[in-house]
């Protein structure tokens, strides 16, 4: 789906592991996929409990608060997850679900009167906007500040630290609120969460909210960007999926497989580790490389090709193990949902322009969703 071929095909056959430089720290990347599904499940080798640290770049300039669940290791780990995965399961409900059809209803409706329309700010992404206020139970009012943030909350335009300080005095002026007038939207409900029989700490409240806002956004937003261009491009796929919608399931796991827009995510080991020959020291940082896994040919036949019936497809797009992606079940629900939608109104895609957003680090590029792409719907 991208014109950039894979960047780790080479080292993932020779080594099993790319040593690459993140802000000046030296970081082994590993990228079999049986070797990232084992290192994902070993959280005693390969830690989650530092903060700042599991995204790379590491964000010690954007947040002041421990991102939660997300930066601890069980068993802190599945306590507090277990304490907002209730709002994520609200993807399953049919209610949030009929929220959800007639909101992608309406952007339809609205791309197909117009001559063209830009899929990254005026469709993906007041859609992963307005869809996460039905899933966090908030008005819907709310997503319009949330656009404003533009597809990422700390860099997308302007000072990450900037626009940090900003989603906090956000989140904060939320906590203020509900603890006033609490009701049973997420805010209200950390208000009011217990964790081993104590109230959450205000920080402990921030760190959730601040993942919901930071993690799953330019994600979703580049998935159906990419999406959109896939099927812009192959207008025999968006057949092969109008002809029997029953295919879309598996269609969409393809897509998140091959799209990856989580290149990888960091952890930390907590004693001197041999990660492929890279000496790790106590303390150092590993990457677990979902986007190298799920092109592995020992995985996947033909990786490179976009496959839209592939079964088995144990793809790692949403991480593995205890740490799988709380929102997983809302992606699969947004891109659907879309492709459902798509397959009954449109006829086709045309592409008038795209901006690739390339990821640019010293070992490697990739391509990950779009800067902008502009398409015009055509009505069936």
């Amino acid at each position: 789906m991208s014109n950039i071929p894979d960047p780790f095909r080479d080292h993932r056959d020779a080594a099993g592991a790319l040593e690459c430089e993140f802000q000046g720290e030296g970081v082994p990347m590993i990228l079999r996929h049986e070797d990232v599904r084992r290192a994902a499940k070993d959280w005693r080798t390969f830690s989650s409990d530092a903060p700042f640290r599991v995204p790379i770049p590491s964000e010690e300039d954007v947040r002041t608060m421990r991102q939660l669940p997300i930066e601890t290791d069980p068993p802190d780990h599945t306590e507090y997850r277990d304490i907002v995965e209730p709002f994520f399961r609200r993807a399953k409900d049919p209610a949030v679900v009929a929220r959800v059809e007639a909101l992608i209803e309406e952007l339809i409706s609205c791309a197909l009167g117009r001559e063209s329309i830009e899929v990254v700010r005026e469709f993906a992404l007041p859609l992963q906007s307005r869809a996460l206020a039905y899933l966090l139970n908030v008005p819907e009012a709310e997503a319009q500040t949330w656009i404003s943030w533009g597809t990422h909350v700390f860099r997308d335009g302007g000072s990450g630290k900037r626009k940090g300080a900003e989603l906090e005095a956000y989140l904060h002026r939320q906590f203020d609120r509900a603890a006033e007038i609490p009701g049973e939207d997420f805010f209200s409900a950390l208000t009011k969460a217990t964790f081993r029989g104590r109230a959450l700490t205000r920080e402990e409240m921030m760190g959730f909210a601040n993942l919901a806002f930071a993690g799953g956004r330019d994600t979703i937003i580049h998935t159906i960007s990419s999406v959109m261009a896939y099927l812009g491009r192959n207008p025999e796929a968006f057949e092969y999926l109008r002809r029997d919608p029953s295919r879309i399931v598996h269609a969409c796991e393809e897509f998140f497989r091959v799209v990856s827009p989580l290149t990888h995510i960091g952890r930390v080991c907590p004693v001197e580790t041999d990660v492929h020959g890279v000496t790790v020291k106590a303390g150092g940082r590993v990457s677990l490389c979902w986007a190298s896994a799920n092109q592995d040919e020992a995985a996947f036949e033909a990786p490179e090709e976009v496959r839209l019936d592939r079964k088995p497809n144990p793809h790692v797009a949403f991480g593995i193990g205890a740490h799988v992606c709380l929102g997983a079940p809302h992606a699969r629900l947004l891109l659907r949902t879309l492709l459902q939608k798509c397959t009954e109104r449109v006829a086709g895609i045309t592409l008038l322009d795209a901006k690739e957003h390339v990821e640019i680090e010293a070992r490697y590029e990739r391509s990950v969703g779009y800067e902008s792409l502009t398409v015009r719907l055509a009505p069936l």
